[in-house]
């Protein structure tokens, strides 16, 4: 049996309102990044704002990365490890794990943890503000709430991801020679050895260079999602979420493009 066209109109409409509230939340993306642009050049800079957000974001989110990275690195180790045993290449098992945390596990998981945690946080934080109309109060006072609540998070983020990164790597790989040393008897020398051949400057530099993006994205759409927050708590909860997915989806599909990017260049 065919669908009443009552139905078909509904569904229809539905997407059609779906379509319209997308291009609404692009736009006032792209609004809130050309007006943080220029919140950045405008005289009295919120350095101590900066420094607050630094430490927020920054040191408080590298626990998370740090325990993620350290098993990352001694999951990744061991299902490479019993992979290569099959081609009689288990000692080389260094070399995946490097290459594997450098260009891409490194930056994306951690991404993902400090925009789960950072993003979720600078919505609830600025999305209180705005429904308790705070955020109109420092209008009133003449003040431009893009140069003190978003600009500070947005370079905080920008700054702190590829810093945490670099730390994941670090951690990330020795988690993995800590497995292969106690799992496959592969001398830690040897597979520094075999990281040390393997993972150049470029793949490093592949890796940390997508972080600066995904640390914008993330605060970006904490901040574009946050003074959108209608409802009371109950907007701030659902806003929370909002940003976790988006952010989250974000990070993913941006580094498939970046990646792309990189391989051309």
């Amino acid at each position: 049996m065919s669908a009443p066209p009552g139905a078909a109109a509904t569904g229809v409409g539905r997407l059609g309102d779906w379509v319209l509230e997308a291009v609404d939340q692009v736009g006032e993306f792209t609004v809130l990044a050309g007006l943080t642009v220029r919140a950045a050049l405008r005289p009295r800079f919120p350095w101590l704002e900066l420094l607050r957000q630094l430490e927020a974001i920054g040191a408080r989110s590298s626990t998370i990365v740090l325990i993620t990275a350290l098993f990352t690195g001694m999951v990744l180790a061991l299902q490479t490890g019993i992979a290569l045993a099959r081609f009689g290449a288990k000692p080389y098992v260094g070399a995946v794990v490097g290459l594997s945390l450098a260009r891409e596990l490194g930056p994306v998981l951690t991404a993902l943890m400090v925009g789960g945690r950072v993003g979720a946080g600078i919505t609830a934080e600025i999305g209180a503000m705005q429904v308790t109309e705070q955020v109109d109060a420092i209008r009133s006072m003449g003040a431009d709430p893009v140069q003190k609540l978003v600009l500070p998070r947005v370079l905080a983020a920008t700054l702190a991801l590829p810093l945490l990164t670099v730390l994941a790597d670090v951690v990330g790989v020795f988690g993995g020679m800590v497995l292969s040393w106690s799992q496959f008897g592969i001398d830690p020398s040897f597979y520094l050895q075999t990281i040390n051949n393997t993972v150049t400057i470029e793949d490093l530099f592949s890796g940390i260079a997508k972080t600066f993006v995904f640390g914008w994205l993330i605060a970006m759409v904490g901040c574009s999602t946050a003074l959108q927050t209608t409802g009371g708590t109950v907007g701030v909860g659902r806003a929370t979420t909002r940003t976790v997915v988006v952010a989250s989806i974000g990070v993913l599909v941006t580094d498939f493009f970046l990646t792309q990017l990189m391989v051309i260049l």
